[in-house]
C-alpha cells in the first residue's frame, strides 16, 4: 500500500509540473475566452439574422398588401366606370320610372358591358340588377337576392356605392365576387341598381414578389368570412386559429412558420406572409457550423502555442535544476546559459554567483582546516613545554624541601599550580567556578605577599551562595594583578587589595568588586583609562594594560547580549583614596552564553 502511494506520488509530481501547469492555464483561460466569445457571436449574429429575416417577412407582407390594394383598385375603377357608364345610367333609370327594358337595349348592354374587362385580365363576368333585384345583364331571369344573401345586398346599400367584397361565388368556388350599388346621378344619386363582378381567383396571385429572393415566402389571402381567397401554402392551416393568434410563430404538422400578417381596410381581407422557420435558421446554423470550425482550429492553434511558449518559459529553469542536481561540495560549476526572459536569465545568475560563493567558501573551509591541523599539531608539540615547565618546578620544590628552605618551596608550589591553572590543555573547559576563580586569584597574592612583604595586605569575601557560580577563567586575577601594578607598588606605606563577590540590587546578577587604596587618578587620567578600554590608546605607565583592557572585552563578548551596558567595567577612582573596579555577570553565566550562541548559530 506504502509502495502504490509513493508510486501515485511519483506520478502526481511529474504530472504537476510548471510547464504543465502554465500549459493547462492556458488553454483553461484560452477556452473560457472563446466560451464566451464564441456566445456573444452567436447570439449577435443571429439575432442580427432574425431580425433581417423578420424584416424581410414584413417587406414581403407589405409589398403583397400593397399590391393587394392595387389590384382591388383596378376592379373598384372597372366597376365605377359600369355603374357610371352614361347608356347604364339611363337604362337603370328607366326601371326605376317603372319603364322596363326591351331586349334590344339588354342585348346592348353586352357590347358596352364586355368593353370595360378588354383592359384587365381576370374578370369572369360582369352582372347588372335593377333596384328590384331581378337582373338585366346576362339576360335571364335570376334575381339577385337569390345569388347573394340579402346581407350582401344591405350592406352594398350601406357603403352607398363603394364596392363591397363578398368573397367566393358559391357557384363556382374558383370566383371572387364583389358588388356595389349603381347611383343614378340624374335623379340625385338614388339607388338604381347594382353591378356584380366575378373575378378568377389567379388574378388575385401574389407569387411573383419573392421570385428574386432566396426565401420561400408562402402567401395566405383570406377573406372577412374566414375563406381562403388565394394561397400558395401548400402544407395544411387551421386558418381561423391563423387569424385569431396573435402569435408569429405558427404550427403546422409539417413544420412551423414565422407568420406576419396584413389587413386591407378597402376589404377587410387579411394578408398573411409565411416563412418556414428553418428558412430563417439557415443563417444561423451555418453560424453554428463556422464558429464550431473556427473555435477547434482555434483550439488547436492554441494548444500549439501554449505547449511552445510554455516549453520556452520552462526550459531553462529544467536546465538549471539539472545543473543544481550536478553540483557536487567543491566542484560546483556554474549554468552558462543565455535566456530571453529577464527574470529567468537573473535567476540563472543569481545561481552562478550563488556557486562562485560558494566555491569559495569551500576552499576557504579547506584552507582553514588545514591551518586549524597546523595549529593543533603546534598545540600538541606545545604541551611539552608546559609538561617539562612542571616537572622542573617540581624538582626545584623538593630541591628546597631537602636543604630545609620551606619559604621559596611554598613560593615554588604557588607558581606551579599557578601555572597549571593558567597553562590549560586545549580540551579544559573555559569555565570555572566562582571559588576556583577566587583560589587563583588568592594563589597570586601569595606570591605577591612574598615578594612586597608586609607592604601588600589582601581580603577575598565570598559568600557560599556564589561559591557553585560559573565564570570564565581568569576575569578576577588580571583585575587584582592592576591592583597591585597600578595601587599598591604606587605607594610607600602598606596597601591593601580587597575582592567582594556577593548578590546584586538587581535580581539574576553577582556583583563583582576589586579595590585598592593606593594613589587613585585624577579626573583626566580616569577618563583616558575609560577611552582605553573603548579601543583608545594604552595609557599604563608600567605595562601596556593589556590585562584591564583583555577583561574588558572578554566581557562584552561573553556578556554583551544579555547585559549591554551592564557587562562594562566601572571604574572609579579619587585621588589619595585609591581605585575600584566593579563589573556584574548573570548567575547562570554559561547557560546565558551557550543559549546566546546557539540563537548566534541560527
Amino acid at each position: 500500500m506504502r509502495g502504490g502511494e509513493w508510486g501515485l506520488r511519483v506520478n502526481w509530481g511529474r504530472w504537476n509540473s510548471l510547464r504543465n501547469q502554465i500549459f493547462v492555464g492556458f488553454v483553461l483561460v484560452m477556452l473560457v475566452v472563446l466560451f464566451i466569445a464564441g456566445i456573444a457571436a452567436y447570439d449577435r449574429v443571429s439575432g442580427l439574422l432574425k431580425t433581417n429575416a423578420e424584416k424581410h417577412i414584413h417587406q414581403t407582407a407589405v409589398q403583397a398588401n400593397g399590391r393587394l390594394d392595387a389590384l382591388i383598385a383596378q376592379v373598384n375603377s372597372l366597376t365605377a366606370q359600369v355603374a357610371d357608364d352614361s347608356y347604364v345610367q339611363r337604362l337603370l333609370s328607366n326601371e326605376k320610372g317603372g319603364e322596363q327594358a326591351t331586349f334590344n337595349q339588354r342585348q346592348a348592354l353586352l357590347q358596352v358591358v364586355s368593353s370595360y374587362p378588354s383592359f384587365m385580365s381576370g374578370v369572369q363576368s360582369l352582372e347588372i340588377y335593377t333596384t328590384t333585384y331581378s337582373r338585366i345583364f346576362p339576360m335571364d331571369d335570376r334575381s339577385l337576392d337569390g345569388r347573394l344573401g340579402r346581407n350582401w345586398i344591405a350592406e352594398a346599400d350601406a357603403e352607398k356605392g363603394r364596392l363591397v367584397w363578398v368573397g367566393p361565388d358559391p357557384e363556382d368556388p374558383g370566383v371572387i365576387m364583389a358588388i356595389r350599388r349603381v347611383s343614378l346621378m340624374d335623379r340625385a344619386f338614388e339607388p338604381g341598381g347594382y353591378v356584380v363582378v366575378r373575378m378568377q381567383r389567379s388574378f388575385f396571385q401574389l407569387n411573383d414578389l419573392d421570385a428574386e429572393d432566396d426565401v420561400e415566402d408562402s402567401i395566405l389571402l383570406v377573406d372577412a368570412a374566414g375563406s381562403v381567397v388565394t394561397s400558395n401554402l401548400e402544407a395544411s392551416l387551421d386558418v381561423k386559429a391563423l387569424l385569431s393568434s396573435d402569435s408569429s410563430v405558427v404550427e403546422t404538422r409539417e413544420e412551423p412558420y414565422i407568420v406576419v400578417r396584413q389587413h386591407s381596410e378597402m376589404t377587410g381581407w387579411t394578408l398573411a406572409v409565411l416563412t418556414p422557420v428553418s428558412e430563417t435558421t439557415e443563417g444561423v446554423s451555418i453560424l453554428r457550423t463556422a464558429l464550431l470550425i473556427s473555435g477547434l482550429f482555434g483550439v488547436v492553434l492554441f494548444l500549439i502555442m501554449s505547449f511552445l511558449l510554455s516549453t520556452m518559459i520552462t526550459r531553462p529553469i529544467t536546465r538549471l535544476m539539472r545543473a543544481m542536481r550536478s553540483a557536487r561540495p567543491g566542484a560546483m560549476k556554474p549554468n552558462i546559459m543565455f535566456s530571453s526572459t529577464m527574470e529567468i536569465h537573473r535567476l540563472n545568475e543569481v545561481y552562478n554567483q550563488m556557486v562562485y560563493r560558494l566555491n569559495e567558501l569551500t576552499q576557504e573551509i579547506y584552507e582553514k582546516e588545514i591551518m586549524q591541523s597546523r595549529t593543533e599539531l603546534k598545540a600538541l608539540q606545545s604541551q611539552i613545554n608546559p609538561h617539562f615547565l612542571f616537572n622542573t618546578l617540581e624538582a626545584f620544590y623538593w630541591s628546597l624541601d631537602d636543604k630545609g628552605d620551606e619559604e621559596m618551596a611554598r613560593m615554588v608550589v604557588a607558581m606551579s599550580r599557578l601555572f597549571r591553572y593558567i597553562i590549560s590543555s586545549p580540551n579544559q573547559d573555559e569555565w570555572v567556578t566562582m571559588a576556583d576563580e577566587l583560589e587563583h586569584a588568592e594563589r597570586y597574592l601569595r606570591i605577591m605577599e612574598m615578594r612586597l612583604g608586609e607592604r601588600l595586605q589582601w581580603e577575598i569575601r565570598l559568600s557560599d551562595a556564589m561559591r557553585t557560580v560559573k565564570i570564565p577563567k581568569l576575569l578576577i586575577q588580571p583585575l587584582v594583578e592592576n591592583a597591585i601594578l597600578h595601587g599598591i607598588e604606587s605607594k610607600i606605606e602598606p596597601g591593601k587589595v580587597s575582592i567582594h563577590v556577593d548578590a546584586s540590587t538587581q535580581d539574576g546578577l553577582v556583583h563583582i568588586e576589586v579595590r585598592d587604596d593606593g594613589p587613585g587618578m585624577d579626573d583626566s587620567r580616569l577618563q583616558s583609562v575609560v577611552r582605553a578600554l573603548n579601543g583608545g590608546p594604552a595609557v599604563s605607565d608600567k605595562g601596556t594594560g593589556v590585562g584591564l583592557i583583555n577583561v574588558h572585552r572578554r566581557l562584552k563578548l561573553y556578556f554583551g547580549s544579555q547585559l549591554g551596558e551592564l557587562c562594562r567595567l566601572s571604574i572609579t577612582s579619587k585621588v589619595g583614596e585609591g581605585t575600584t573596579i566593579r563589573f556584574e555577570i548573570p548567575k547562570d553565566t554559561e547557560g546565558a552564553y551557550d543559549s546566546w550562541q546557539n540563537d548566534s548559530n541560527r
